[in-house]
């Protein structure tokens, strides 16, 4: 039977994606409406992805299906992409084979197909430049998270040594801190410790008892090599985020724009362009680029009912640091702040958070495809919380027995 689908492209390849073999099907339909297929099997390695390039080219295909298969469909877009090919990356959930029917062969047959009727789109994928950047961003967060995972550690061996330092200091990463950790490891006694606390508030008497505990040696063996392997991580990380810095160089006007907006840093701004490209235009408003970022309630509505409002999957990276920067922005005069305040009281730290990483990143799709430098509206968001719910609340009190008499307030 003769589809009814519109063909919007005649010439489409359908690549089934694995480690060590590629399964690759070409549908090509006719002037007469005619469709051949024909299907090939390739190997993981770098000649025989230069076969498969040669191949498509050869038969002039048009466009090129991939699916997003962990890391392994990246080597494939990079070669295919180096000869000029047209390529599509799919959610692999969004190109489900008919349960009961998977084969390789009739796995690729069916990319080509949603490829050849337009039924799949396309994921994002940034230039080439910043994929290789995203390798970077991506392992300096590994080796903060190992940082934080060492700070913790050296938090349980103090505490094991009846050492109760961290529950005097703000940051045991501190100065102070770290010199009172560096003369624990070497054997001072609490009387030599104290005079290394520099302007810690806390109580003399209280400090000297904080610092008298059980340290044996093998506390300060351990103690030894996480203070070693911490100044390790943090000189990687000095030298990735100069690297970061010098990489930016190419988008320094996206760069810059970045850092006008309320708890974006220097090198925050870095990693999120690295994420989100200077280039927006592939979103194609402000909502998608949202829900891209996973930063957006989704729907779920069943029987005019509407269920959890869940945030969906997206762009974890983006999410992480988005939220990270909200934090920072709630703290700072801004309508970051106002609204902080105007929904943590009914809607919780964590989400209230995610409100503001939503707020944020709608901001930073106008900034940057308008070219524009951050703008604080001032909008006051307490102000419109008592517009909107002053009537309810004289309501309530009226109805439990209480006069509320209203009066302007003085200039």
């Amino acid at each position: 039977m003769k589809s009814q689908l519109e063909t919007l492209h005649k010439r489409v390849a359908g690549i089934d994606v694995h480690r060590m073999k590629h399964v690759v099907s070409v549908l090509i339909e006719d002037e007469a409406g005619n469709l051949t297929r024909e299907t090939r099997e390739f190997g993981g390695f770098k000649r025989d992805l230069k076969a498969l390039a040669a191949w498509l080219r050869e038969s002039r295909v048009e466009l090129v299906i991939l699916e997003s298969t962990g890391i392994y469909w990246k080597s494939v877009y990079a070669r295919l992409e180096e000869v000029g090919l047209r390529i599509w990356v799919v959610n692999a959930h969004h190109a489900k084979n008919v349960p009961g029917r998977k084969t390789d062969v009739a796995d690729s047959e069916w990319l080509a197909q949603l490829g050849r009727y337009g039924l799949v789109r396309p994921s994002f994928i940034p230039p080439k430049d910043l994929r290789e950047l995203r390798l970077v961003s991506r392992y300096r967060r590994k080796l903060q998270a190992n940082l934080a995972a060492e700070t913790n550690r050296l938090h349980k061996i103090l505490d094991d040594a009846g050492i109760k330092l961290g529950g005097l200091v703000a940051d045991i990463n501190g100065q102070a801190a770290r010199a009172m950790v560096d003369g624990l490891i070497d054997g001072l006694a609490p009387s030599e410790l104290i005079k290394l606390s520099g302007r810690l508030k806390a109580p003399r008497e209280t400090l000297l008892a904080a610092l008298d505990g059980d340290l044996s040696a093998r506390h300060r063996l351990v103690l030894e090599e996480i203070r070693e392997h911490m100044r390790q991580l943090e000189r990687h990380l000095e030298t990735l985020d100069a690297y970061l810095r010098d990489a930016m160089v190419p988008y320094a006007w996206a760069w810059t724009l970045l850092q006008t907006i309320p708890g974006i840093g220097e090198m925050a701004a870095a990693l999120i362009l690295i994420e989100i490209g200077d280039d927006l235009s592939h979103f194609g408003n402000a909502d998608r680029f949202a829900s891209w970022g996973a930063l957006c309630p989704g729907n779920n509505e069943s029987a005019g009912k509407r269920k959890s409002g869940k945030t969906r999957k997206g762009n974890s990276m983006v999410r992480y640091l988005l939220c990270e920067a909200a934090n920072g922005a709630i703290r700072t005069v801004s309508v970051f702040r106002e609204k902080y305040r105007g929904l943590v009281v009914r809607r919780g730290h964590k989400k209230a958070i995610v409100a503001i990483a939503h707020k944020m990143i709608r901001t930073i799709w106008f900034m940057l495809t308008r070219r524009e430098t951050y703008h604080d509206t001032g909008f006051d968001y307490a102000a419109a919380n008592v517009k909107k719910n002053a009537p309810r609340w004289i309501k309530a009190l009226e109805t439990h027995g209480f006069v509320v008499k209203l009066s302007a307030a003085a200039a």
